[in-house]
């Protein structure tokens, strides 16, 4: 390829992109006339447009095929165009493609029953929602309830989502949160620090918030000693552990979710990205003790729990669990730390297929470099971290392909 990315965050990363900021020629920039010209300019854009896509391939409209480790920001776990998941989405489609959660319906139940047993957690409910911001609202709404308490814990480096609570423990939103005030009060963890755990998580604290992979901040386990620390803290004080694994859980980390890779187990659990491999779903699993808390009109959704959705996340773990992909994510991440520490690249961190690759360069440049090699990788909040955020049906021979772009670059 010919084109470079535009050095900008991902459409998904705060800060938002100034509307006024200038596009790079191709870019995606506005032709007057199109239907482009209605969506809001509130996105920069890639100086490429997909066309199609395949596995893990992308092909843009000039027909040049790009392999892609962003994964549409950890979104694709089986790639594009994976049969099973296509099928169940058309056979669904065919039969039912939407009904109110007051209507029951036999789908919904068996997907949650699906998720709850697929995380071999101790959770005993689901409640469906649409997005990964929609799941932590809730998840606050039900910690606040539960506790009566005006203070909520989150870590530094945080992104839990745009909406009101969620965008109000995210690390930076003052500089995009754009509400008058936030609807609580919030402190932030130094992260990986223990010590200071105790001033932070007091008996005013309703909930501690985190996501134990950080992902905008460029692939950061947190780490077992840490997520233990907050466990036995939030239980001597009484407060609600949310573990946030919108983008490193359901399988992104080779283990169902963090909380298994780690060995603790959180009061809620949030999930969303990687749960309907690109049809938007979200959820929220509580352990037995806010399960108990919860009662008819406590919560609500339009979309979540849709038939179409419920029938996205029981492809996705159908596909997770029939083709061992939590042993492919383990093994190919592996392959990819022990071959492309190469170039520029001097370091990895992160757990399975939520990885970031610490760069002597800044990491845009090393984005913009393997995009024209035919890769297409992300970026973070930290500025020499190139992150990788590829389907789960990725192989070795990918890996090759990035090894070998990243030991032609220049360091």
């Amino acid at each position: 390829m010919t084109t470079t990315p535009c050095a900008t965050t991902s459409p998904s990363d705060p800060p938002i992109p100034s509307p006024h900021s200038p596009r790079p020629a191709g870019a995606g920039a506005r032709t007057p006339g199109s239907a482009r010209d209605f969506l809001a300019p509130v996105y920069a854009q890639y100086p490429f447009e997909v066309a199609s896509a395949e596995g893990v391939w992308l092909f843009n409209t000039r027909g040049e095929r790009v392999l892609d480790l962003y994964g549409g920001h950890a979104v694709a776990s089986l790639g594009y165009g994976h049969r099973g998941w296509t099928e169940a989405l058309t056979a669904q489609a065919r039969v039912c493609n939407f009904q109110t959660n007051a209507v029951p319906m036999r789908i919904r139940a068996r997907a949650a029953e699906r998720l709850v047993r697929f995380s071999k957690l101790d959770f005993t409910s689901v409640f469906f929602v649409s997005s990964g911001a929609e799941a932590n609202e809730n998840a606050l709404r039900l910690a606040f309830r539960m506790t009566s308490r005006p203070h909520v814990a989150a870590v530094e480096g945080a992104f839990h989502g745009r909406t009101a609570a969620a965008g109000a423990v995210t690390w930076g939103s003052d500089t995009w949160y754009g509400f008058p005030r936030k609807p609580f009060d919030v402190s932030f963890l130094p992260r990986g620090d223990i010590g200071a755990i105790a001033a932070h998580i007091t008996d005013r604290t309703a909930a501690v918030i985190v996501e134990p992979v950080q992902g905008l901040a460029g692939a950061v386990d947190l780490g077992r000693p840490y997520l233990e620390a907050l466990r036995r803290r939030c239980d001597e004080v009484g407060a609600q552990l949310i573990f946030d694994e919108v983008q490193c859980g359901l399988g992104r980390v080779g283990h169902p979710f963090a909380a298994n890779l780690y060995g603790v187990m959180p009061d809620m659990l949030t999930v969303a990205k990687a749960l309907g491999n690109g049809f938007p779903c979200a959820a929220l699993l509580t352990s037995a003790k806010v399960s108990a808390t919860l009662g008819v009109g406590l919560l609500g959704t339009t979309y979540g729990g849709g038939p179409m959705a419920c029938a996205a996340i029981e492809a996705v773990i159908d596909a997770i669990e029939s083709e061992a992909l939590l042993e492919n994510v383990r093994r190919v991440s592996d392959y990819i730390r022990r071959t492309c520490i190469v170039g520029p690249v001097g370091s990895s961190q992160g757990e399975g297929f939520l990885l970031g690759l610490r760069t002597s360069r800044p990491a845009r440049q090393i984005q913009s470099e393997l995009l024209e090699s035919g890769i297409l990788a992300g970026t973070a909040s930290d500025g020499h971290i190139v992150r990788l955020l590829p389907p789960f049906i990725l192989r070795e021979e990918h890996v090759d392909m990035l090894r070998d772009a990243l030991a032609s670059l220049p360091t």
